[in-house]
């Protein structure tokens, strides 16, 4: 990659998130689960106009980051692990518990891949890219709704 970032790097990389060392997934959907519990509660429209909009550019800079980088799946691009954050944040209460359940819920659909999760990620380009993380969002949401539903308090 060249020292000049493009437009959709900042994107992709959610701000440079994804150069960190490691796990960047996993350090990217911490930042969005806190950036999410520290900022007021936002409307479901406005939540989901959000999230549209973050799938929409999501999908165009992880297009963008494969032919950038020549890979299939770019540990860079973190864009898909916001936008699986983020629906899962959807089902949380708006606490701290909230956003560490829904995180821990996440980065476990996220990692373990069950189905339709892995199947989804084998779609090519940003389809594959986004597509597994806002399932595994989708999985997390449903899970900590019924957790909540059953452990009330």
């Amino acid at each position: 990659m060249s020292s000049r970032r493009s437009f959709w790097f900042w994107i992709y990389s959610t701000g440079g998130i994804g150069l960190l060392p490691g796990a960047p997934g996993t350090y990217a959907s911490a930042v969005c689960a806190g950036l999410w519990r520290m900022l007021p509660p936002l409307s479901p429209f406005l939540s989901l106009a959000i999230l549209g909009a973050m799938a929409v550019a999501g999908l165009l800079a992880s297009e963008q980051a494969v032919r950038e980088t020549g890979l299939k799946d770019p540990s860079v691009v973190v864009v898909d692990e916001w936008l699986g954050q983020g629906v899962a944040l959807l089902a949380a209460p708006h606490s701290w518990l909230g956003a560490g359940l829904a995180f821990v819920f996440f980065r476990v659909f996220d990692i373990l891949k069950p189905p339709p999760v892995g199947a989804l990620e084998r779609l090519p380009g940003g389809f594959g890219i986004m597509l597994d993380d806002l399932a595994a969002g989708l999985l997390a949401a449903a899970c900590l709704r019924l957790y909540v539903h059953f452990m009330p308090g």
